[in-house]
């Protein structure tokens, strides 16, 4: 073999490895299990964090006032420190949802789970009767009204300490429709949901925008002190949660959908690059190594294709060729989630080098003492991923 035929193999061996052996990441029929009713209805408490979300929640809010949920259910958003009316609004237009002002964070805590703490705290101190779970979702997330039924229907069913769905995100602009499902594509490529759903396998994930956890497993996870840095705050959770021996579930969402837009790259880019590095635990060799990694993945099928084609090499033609069919075609099932076109797939080493320099970019800017940035916040987290053991104490 050439040299040449040998770095495509290399590659196609990559992709073949990743579609037997990587948890069946690229599959996305994991979908929140059917269940039966439970035989009372245990109470939810909606606890909602908000910054500056004015132009999001009349149309997501009314979709959690609105659920039609047979147990007892209460409402909370936290005001975190809005420039834009966001409280004011929510009380006169929404009077049945409780609005709390968390404050200013204390040192070492990220923004959204400042929020979350003080809408637990508030529920919990204000209800002699014990909340049974809490449902944390983001303000631009919209349910459809069986949306909480069903979690809970899963959670009771299911003995699960935490249901979380990944919310359908919006893909309407052009860089939407390029980079969204990469995103989720590239979530389930860290985080295989099969491996997260399984008590027993080290990985964990949720969804921010959606998850319904216990009570009492919150506690026991150490409560949202536990996470109190993370940027990745999801994932930490679930790691919180499963540490402490409970049984976690993540699934995309059929009922649940996030009416964020994001027409331009400049949001997008943000959006992803404010926990990138984050996500390789701020590893400058980890970074490296996703580089040579995506370089080699992503690039070597299609340059192989093109400068095989260009010499008459055809056994890199045909190496290059598979690596490049057998990636597009595990990224097909991530389009059709998302109802778009399958050729969309052949983009994907492009959206790959987006992604590429979004990283960089988060580790740039780490490095530049900026850390991770959203909605005029910087955070200097220490630690993301991966909580302390839990304690005893509680949110």
């Amino acid at each position: 073999m050439t040299v040449a035929q040998i770095i495509a193999a290399i590659a196609l061996a990559g992709w073949v490895w990743l579609a037997a052996a990587r948890g069946m990441y690229w599959r996305t029929n994991i979908r929140l299990p059917a269940a039966p009713d439970p035989i009372a209805w245990p109470s939810v408490a909606v606890v909602i964090p908000a910054r500056d979300e004015l132009a999001v929640l009349p149309t997501t809010l009314p979709t959690v006032v609105g659920q039609d949920y047979l147990g007892r259910i209460s409402i909370t958003l936290v005001d975190d420190g809005s420039t834009d009316g966001t409280g004011s609004a929510v009380v006169v237009r929404w009077p049945e949802v409780a609005v709390v002002d968390p404050g200013v964070p204390d040192d070492g805590w990220a923004g959204k789970l400042w929020a979350l703490r003080a809408g637990v705290a508030t529920v919990v101190g204000s209800d002699e009767d014990p909340v049974d779970y809490f449902l944390f979702t983001d303000a631009d997330i919209a349910h459809e009204p069986d949306s909480l039924s069903g979690l809970v229907r899963a959670a009771e069913a299911g003995e699960l300490d935490l249901v979380s769905q990944m919310a359908r995100l919006r893909v309407q602009s052009g860089w939407e429709r390029l980079v969204v499902p990469a995103f989720v594509y590239f979530f389930a490529l860290l985080y295989p949901f099969r491996w997260s759903n399984r008590p027993r396998h080290r990985t964990a994930a949720a969804a921010g925008g959606c998850t319904l956890i216990r009570r009492t497993a919150l506690e026991r996870a150490g409560g949202l002190d536990a996470i109190r840095d993370a940027v990745i705050d999801d994932v930490a959770l679930a790691k919180a949660v499963k540490r402490s021996g409970g049984r976690t579930f993540l699934g995309l969402a059929d009922h649940v959908t996030s009416i964020r837009p994001y027409p331009r790259l400049d949001t997008l880019w943000q959006m992803v690059a404010r926990s990138a590095f984050a996500q390789l635990k701020r590893s400058v060799t980890l970074l490296a190594g996703t580089v040579v990694g995506l370089a080699v993945m992503f690039w070597v099928p299609v340059v192989a294709l093109v400068v095989g084609a260009a010499v008459g090499d055809v056994g890199t033609v045909a190496l290059g060729a598979a690596g490049y069919g057998l990636m597009a075609a595990l990224f097909v099932p991530m389009l059709r989630y998302y109802r778009l076109s399958p050729l969309l797939a052949l983009a994907l080493p492009f959206t790959a080098t987006l992604y590429l320099g979004m990283t960089v970019d988060s580790a740039v800017q780490h490095f530049r003492g900026r850390g991770a940035s959203w909605k005029g916040r910087t955070y200097h987290a220490t630690r993301d991923a991966n909580p302390p053991q839990p304690s005893k104490s509680s949110s």
